[in-house]
């Protein structure tokens, strides 16, 4: 008999309606569980007078309080360290983990216990199986296995599934380069920026990934692993084809995950998560196709309860027919496309990073590159895009200069971009999140 494609074929393939009343069930007991152990949420819902009885399916979701990333870390700064969201002891937590990136000086704290951590590999083995991983393949991840909660999940899900796992840890990028290529690596597990440093990396060593066996990649941590151009240049430079995953340490493990299909989205595991997509302006909720904010509630995680979060991702959801895999699961077109809270304001003209980074990737001459913000003569903004050319490519920069600049104005209202070289090597390479902006500015976002 064949083998599924499916890891969990009961509840992936559900009909929409069955799905809708499993997480309306779930979403009872959650809510029942929160008010009754967690004084964070009783006290949001007391304060917005919602009882636990009120909410019994996914028609009364809307009912609740948003949960925010603000509210959580002002909780835990009033009762450190990690607040009232918590419905387990600390003795009874198995894991801890914080944030990366966070604004200001304490991150947010989380603890697991026992129950989450099967959960949180559960999910990870979702994406994996979807798209064609496999017990007896190698897996590789390129993660430094600190207190970020990155691919901590996806590790303990391979060796689930029966897979070969090889931590990298504090290796240097040469030591790693070496372990995918001397184990031949099936799988890598990396952020798309650090695939690319990867990438860069076997060919200063004369090592041919496109023709190794490597033959899938799993990225996460960054917007660009659906970025159509970066993927490409990703899937040239490894000979393998690539899929995008998305997680948030507040969750503790993926939401959604691409599929083998590639349909250009990913599928949410909406058996474990209910999303909402709303606007971040006014808190309603928007229609297939239109981008807004994602929210999530999530039901797997026992020790923190997580209703309603606004995540601050943009996103654009699409039904689940959009994809031939079979799956029930809707998909959030072309992943996190972006942030909120990450837009530039450069001279009265919103700037995306995002959006420059697909413009960019177009242009197999550049290596690596930054966004650089600063004042002209102490009053003007000015934006310059900082350019790592690569070997092969130097004497067609500065054609490849004006043709970069002229798309980048082309698609930000006329914007003036600088469009610079610099030499190799000066610019920051990343293994987790990469941190492309620097913003010199005197007044950032003045005119």
């Amino acid at each position: 008999m064949a083998e599924s494609p499916y890891w969990n074929p009961k509840t992936e393939t559900l009909a929409r309606a069955d799905l809708e009343r499993l997480q309306g069930h779930r979403l009872r007991r959650l809510v029942e569980r929160a008010y009754a152990k967690s004084p964070f949420h009783r006290r949001l819902m007391d304060a917005a007078g919602v009882r636990p009885e009120q909410v019994r399916g996914r028609a009364d979701l809307e009912r609740l309080p948003f949960t925010t990333r603000e509210a959580w870390m002002e909780e835990q700064r009033r009762r450190p360290p990690f607040g009232e969201l918590c419905v387990i002891p600390p003795a009874a937590a198995v894991r801890y983990h914080t944030t990366s990136g966070t604004t200001g000086r304490t991150p947010l704290r989380v603890l697991d216990g026992r129950a989450d951590w099967k959960w949180i590999a559960e999910c990870w083995c979702y994406g994996f199986h979807g798209f064609g991983v496999r017990r007896g393949d190698v897996v590789f991840f390129a993660f430094s296995y600190g207190t970020f909660i990155g691919f901590w999940g996806a590790h303990y899900a391979c060796e689930k599934m029966g897979c070969l796992v090889l931590p990298s840890g504090n290796m240097t990028t040469p030591q790693r380069v070496q372990l995918i290529h001397e184990m031949q690596a099936s799988v890598v597990c990396a952020t798309p920026t650090y695939a690319l440093r990867l990438a860069q990396e076997a060919a200063d060593q004369g090592i041919d990934l496109a023709g190794g066996p490597v033959r899938r990649l799993i990225l996460s941590g960054e917007p660009a692993g659906s970025i159509p151009a970066t993927k490409r240049m990703i899937e040239a430079q490894w000979g393998a084809k690539a899929a995008d995953t998305a997680g948030m340490t507040e969750i503790g493990t993926i939401m959604m995950f691409e599929c083998a299909h590639q349909p250009g989205g990913t599928h949410i595991i909406e058996d474990h998560f209910i999303e909402e997509v709303i606007d971040p302006e006014s808190g309603r909720p928007v229609g297939y196709g239109e981008q807004g904010e994602r929210v999530v509630t999530s039901f797997g995680r026992r020790a923190i309860p997580l209703l309603r979060y606004r995540t601050r991702d943009l996103v654009v959801k699409v039904p689940h027919s959009r994809c031939g895999c079979g799956r029930g699961f809707d998909l959030y077109d072309g992943g996190i496309r972006g942030r909120v809270d990450d837009m530039l304001l450069v001279r009265g003209t919103n700037v995306y990073p995002r959006a420059v980074e697909a413009i960019v990737r177009e242009y197999p001459a550049v290596d690596e590159f930054q966004i650089h913000l600063w004042t002209k003569d102490g009053i003007r903004d000015e934006i310059t895009l900082r350019c790592e050319v690569r070997s092969g490519f130097e004497g067609q920069w500065e054609g490849v200069a004006r043709r970069i600049a002229a798309d980048l104005g082309a698609a930000t209202e006329g914007l003036g971009f600088g469009v610079e070289r610099v030499p190799a090597g000066t610019l920051p390479r990343f293994e987790l999140k990469a941190r492309r902006v620097k913003d010199d500015r005197v007044v950032k976002g003045g005119a």
